[in-house]
């Protein structure tokens, strides 16, 4: 069975494009430090928890049933974003913008159709759990175009964004790799850059599946050099460990909880039993709580006239 590990990001340097190339190959975080807000969980269950789960690149909204239906026999309310594979065909009208070529896409209008299927989830949940705001729950490119629609659309129905194998910065510069979004995660990193809404709850969860080795590394077993091959033009590097697609670093966001699963692949097409995916029934327990409300810690307060009446 995976085991977990849990860590908070903080730092206080904000990266920007120019500072991008200088960026290390251990984990290093682009964006704001942690909101001003702190989140504990709560021990609460999930039910009537809204979850509005997002698919990612090439995935459809079937692909998530299981996991679906583990959330709602956990008594959450849930929908999934409607998308068919071929939808994501739609995307090629990047092709015809001259910044797609340059490396300077920006996400309006290409992933609008996306962006309109989101809000559609979202007044289904909100509807069955009468108004109350809901998590989004992101899965691989789900996860920076959770991002696009709550810069886009505002964070007034949504309190926790929980990704999963996500990447969500860009490659730091090396040669021959760039960004495969063609600049859209590039203008994520730049303009929403870490826990940017300080209403919201981010929660990273990312696997360790197989470790990538260079391609030249003889004494590398196959899968881990084909591994490192992906794992080069998503981080910049293939000596990292990732979840067979995406590399732990680029699936973590400075100021959010990032929770590292040992074993576990990165999507429910290709998962099988001794290969699951973060949504697997054995995967679920490690990081589903993450699901339930945020909850603002006290502040303590000393002093005053009250303060005192009430501490004799």
């Amino acid at each position: 069975m995976a085991s977990a590990m849990f860590k908070s990001t903080a730092s206080s340097s904000i990266m920007n494009r120019s500072l991008r190339s200088e960026r290390t190959r251990s984990a290093t975080f682009s964006g704001r430090t942690s909101p001003a807000v702190k989140y504990q969980t709560t021990s609460a269950s999930l039910a009537g928890r809204g979850v509005v789960i997002l698919p990612g690149l090439g995935n459809n909204t079937g692909d998530y049933d299981e996991l679906k239906q583990l959330l709602q026999d956990r008594g959450s309310s849930v929908a999934v974003a409607e998308v068919r594979r071929i939808d994501w065909l739609r995307n090629a009208a990047g092709f015809f913008d001259i910044n797609y070529w340059r490396g300077t896409l920006e996400p309006k209008p290409t992933v609008d159709w996306y962006l309109n299927r989101v809000s559609a989830a979202v007044e289904e949940v909100k509807e069955e759990c009468e108004g109350e705001t809901v998590c989004l729950l992101a899965h691989s490119a789900g996860g920076w175009l959770a991002r696009v629609w709550m810069f886009d659309q505002g964070t007034q129905d949504v309190d926790s964004l929980v990704c999963l194998g996500s990447p969500l910065q860009p490659p730091f510069g090396t040669d021959g790799v760039f960004d495969q979004t063609r600049g859209i995660l590039t203008y994520v990193t730049d303009n929403i850059p870490g826990c940017f809404h300080e209403d919201v709850k981010y929660v990273c969860v990312t696997g360790k599946y197989v470790e990538g080795k260079r391609l030249g590394d003889n004494e590398a077993s196959i899968s881990s050099r084909v591994a490192g091959l992906g794992y080069k033009q998503v981080y910049g590097s293939a000596e990292v460990w990732g979840d067979g697609i995406v590399p732990v670093p680029v699936g973590q966001l400075e100021g959010a909880t990032c929770i590292e699963l040992d074993g576990v692949y990165h999507s429910p097409l290709g998962a099988a039993e001794g290969r699951e995916w973060y949504g697997s029934a054995e995967i679920l327990d490690q990081w589903v709580n993450f699901l339930e409300p945020p909850r603002p810690l006290a502040v303590a307060k000393t002093g005053g006239f009250f303060a005192n009446l009430f501490s004799r």
